[in-house]
């Protein structure tokens, strides 16, 4: 099932090309804000779930290119990224040491929204595609082999990065990382059964069109079963939490005002942002890869003209 949020965060459920809105058979559910409802119908789902069916099989629905769509998990109590977390794509002998970082729950911006580029000592802003994961079940010191019993589902999820921020002479993932806006997420949480391998999936980000990122989380160091058993051997994770399970560095580019971006992982729909930065600061318009063959021939050429 595909659970999200649209118009004035109402409960939908996502079935086909419509977009059913559900928030009636929901309306029990004793909240606050958003995150409320969405940790209660996490709650619930067992029981919910066939009315949520029902609901979404019979009524008739609104086109999802006529939806608006709000960030599916609006606030978790936090976010958890992976670092380093790929093999990027067989370039790297060994997966790295195991590093991860909190991310600010009031980065998170949804479908349609705009990532806004701060007046900081940024040498570049990138984007990070990646899968997250929201969990379904407190976990704390969980083992591998029952961590995906754990996950209520899976999400588009890009970690915004402010690069070369480093306060002491330290890298520093708060200030690059925790900007608001910072944390695009969207458009709906794919339930775990829809999911059935999480490390078969195929991520994609799109820059004004141009595909950047197009790499499978079967490239993961880690999976996702194994990440949740490394995070929650630190921090009890709960219900409505988003882990963010890293990204292939390769397809990294630089973000700048007036791009559009789009991404996309199997079956979890797109996610569509804007970039605006009032700064109009620019960069090659080029991937880590492009960078690094870039950097390379010019090298060689060098090497060529001075031995020459």
């Amino acid at each position: 099932m595909r659970i999200a949020f649209v118009d004035e965060f109402k409960l939908a459920v996502v079935s086909d090309q419509k977009v059913v809105d559900v928030s009636d058979v929901v309306s029990a559910i004793p909240h606050l804000k958003p995150q409320d409802l969405l940790e209660g119908v996490i709650a619930r789902f067992a029981q919910l779930r066939p009315k949520l069916e029902s609901a979404a099989q019979s009524r008739p629905g609104k086109p999802i290119a006529q939806s608006r769509f709000r960030q599916p998990v609006p606030q978790p109590s936090k976010i958890v990224c992976m670092a380093g977390n790929y093999m990027e794509s067989g370039t790297i002998p060994a997966p790295y040491d195991v590093d991860a970082f909190l991310k600010s729950p009031a980065s998170i911006v949804g479908d349609g929204d705009t990532v806004v580029l701060p007046d900081a000592p940024a040498t570049v802003f990138q984007h990070e595609a990646e899968l997250g994961v929201v969990i379904g079940r407190r976990a704390s010191k969980v083992r591998a082999a029952r961590a995906l019993e754990h996950v209520f589902g899976y999400v588009n999820f890009i970690d915004v990065s402010a690069r070369g921020i480093n306060p002491n002479g330290r890298n520093s993932f708060w200030w690059q990382k925790s900007w608001d806006t910072f944390g695009p997420i969207g458009p709906w949480v794919a339930t775990r059964d829809d999911v059935p391998d999480p490390q078969k999936l195929q991520i994609r980000l799109w820059n004004n069109g141009d595909l950047r990122q197009d790499f499978s989380t079967s490239d993961m160091a880690r999976g996702v079963a194994q990440v949740i058993e490394l995070i929650s051997n630190e921090v009890t994770l709960l219900p409505g939490d988003v882990i963010a399970t890293g990204t292939n560095h390769l397809g990294l580019g630089p973000l700048q005002d007036g791009e559009k971006v789009e991404m996309e992982i199997t079956g979890l729909g797109r996610l569509h942002l804007s970039v605006k930065d009032d700064k109009k600061r620019t960069w090659r318009r080029e991937t880590v890869a492009q960078q690094r063959a870039r950097e390379a021939s010019e090298k060689e050429k060098a090497a060529v003209s001075k031995s020459g």
